[in-house]
């Protein structure tokens, strides 16, 4: 079966809106901003990067948190590449793809050296310091067939109440699986069915402080023993 691009509706001077979730991409205050403050430093990144580090993240949507994670990880002075797993069942033609990024920073190059190698049908694209590999699809199927386990999620779906698909109890629990002995996840919402879905996966769950108008966001910390 072909796979489905994103239909896009642009608001509020170019900020990407989802047309199926009725949801935007990135923050309308600053999307930078925000994956830093919910995705970087809610994993405690990047003070806990090593040599071969994982990120994994549900919804890539504009590759905005690929890149700020990517730009972090040069700038951390790490040996190797960082490694990136990202689950999209919609993602972005490469011209929506491209206008989304008028609106992100530069970091040194490294945004139009991803719009130029990005496609679609996702896989693995590699460009340097980074191991990016986009799996398309449904991530109910696709997470429990991947055999990898990483060191941070970026759980990055569009709102619980317009995509519950993508945080539901089954899918959470597979994220505990597939999240190594120490690792961690962290999500902008704090809704009360998602913080009890990660803590049944095996994770300690934290409710904190959110980015702008955002209250609560969520941070979880793989459990000792947890498999």
């Amino acid at each position: 079966m072909q796979n489905q691009t994103a239909q896009i509706l642009w608001r509020d001077g170019g900020v990407p809106v989802s047309a199926r979730f009725d949801d935007p991409y990135f923050s309308l205050q600053d999307g930078a901003a925000e994956t830093r403050h919910v995705f970087l430093a809610g994993n405690d990144l990047p003070a806990r990067f090593v040599p071969g580090f994982h990120i994994a993240e549900l919804g890539f949507g504009t590759g905005l948190n690929l890149l700020l994670a990517w730009d972090s990880w040069s700038r951390s002075g790490c040996d190797g590449p960082l490694r990136f797993t990202s689950f999209e069942a919609f993602p972005m033609a490469p011209a929506d793809m491209s206008k989304a990024h008028e609106a992100f920073p530069d970091f040194d190059g490294k945004r139009d050296a991803f719009r130029d190698a990005w496609r679609p049908e996702g896989g693995l694209m590699t460009l340097p310091g980074l191991e990016l590999q986009v799996i398309i699809g449904d991530a109910r199927a696709t997470l429990p067939a991947w055999d990898g386990r990483a060191d941070a999620w970026f759980l990055d779906g569009f709102s619980p109440a317009k995509n519950p698909e993508l945080w539901s109890a089954d899918l959470l629990a597979e994220v505990g699986v597939h999240t190594a002995p120490g690792g961690s996840a962290a999500t902008y919402t704090a809704a009360g069915f998602v913080r009890r879905g990660l803590a049944d996966a095996g994770f300690e769950v934290e409710r904190c402080a959110g980015f702008g108008r955002k209250r609560h966001m969520t941070k979880a910390r793989k459990r000792e023993g947890a498999e």
